[in-house]
């Protein structure tokens, strides 16, 4: 998610989930990648998606782009929902598989990392890191981080608009042991004109 501190404007770097209409939009899709661009006012973001050949692991990395006169400040918010079961076991009972998974923040790397307890002895121990870098970029604050859907999504809402997104709202900073896993880091920055 983009959010325009500004403005107060939010959208998701790609149509889905927020699904506002840009200024302009393009995507496409290589055998190594998939590039969205999209302009919003005087934002633009370029968005790659890599997923690693060798490792099981997911690149992504987004260029933002001020083409306005002034200073702009942006909040640049990940969201992805924890899963660490097979796709079967998640699909048959998901409300179950998510009750065994624990997240915790490690300051010093500045990411999020998600175990799940295991079921059966023998089992190897499944885990998610989540972290997010800023090059090029004056940063403003500590990272923030979320690990409770309901907390980021808020009461009688879904992902197209959530709570997390409303002015001047925080992250919770909270992890430990949820009902329903997310993984989701914050940080805000800085971007001079040009």
């Amino acid at each position: 998610f983009i959010q325009n501190i500004n403005s107060n404007m939010a959208w998701s770097a790609t149509y889905d989930p927020i699904k506002t209409e840009p200024d302009k939009y393009r995507v496409v899709f290589m055998p190594d990648k998939a590039v969205f661009t999209r302009r919003d006012g005087n934002i633009e973001s370029h968005l790659e998606i890599t997923v690693s050949p060798e490792d099981n692991a997911e690149i992504r990395r987004i260029s933002i782009t001020n083409h306005s006169e002034h200073v702009r400040t942006i909040e640049l918010t990940s969201y992805f929902e924890a899963v660490l079961s097979p796709p079967n076991e998640d699909a048959a009972h998901p409300a179950f598989s998510k009750l065994f998974v624990k997240t915790e923040f490690v300051r010093e790397q500045e990411c999020l990392l998600a175990s799940r307890r295991l079921r059966k002895r023998g089992k190897k121990p499944l885990w998610i890191v989540h972290t997010m870098a800023v090059e090029g970029g004056n940063t403003i604050g500590d990272v923030q981080y979320e690990t409770d859907r309901m907390k980021f999504i808020g009461r009688n809402r879904d992902i197209t608009d959530p709570e997390a997104l409303e002015p001047d709202r925080p992250l919770s900073n909270s992890a430990g042991s949820v009902l329903d896993p997310v993984m989701s880091l914050r940080k805000r920055i800085r971007i001079e004109p040009g």
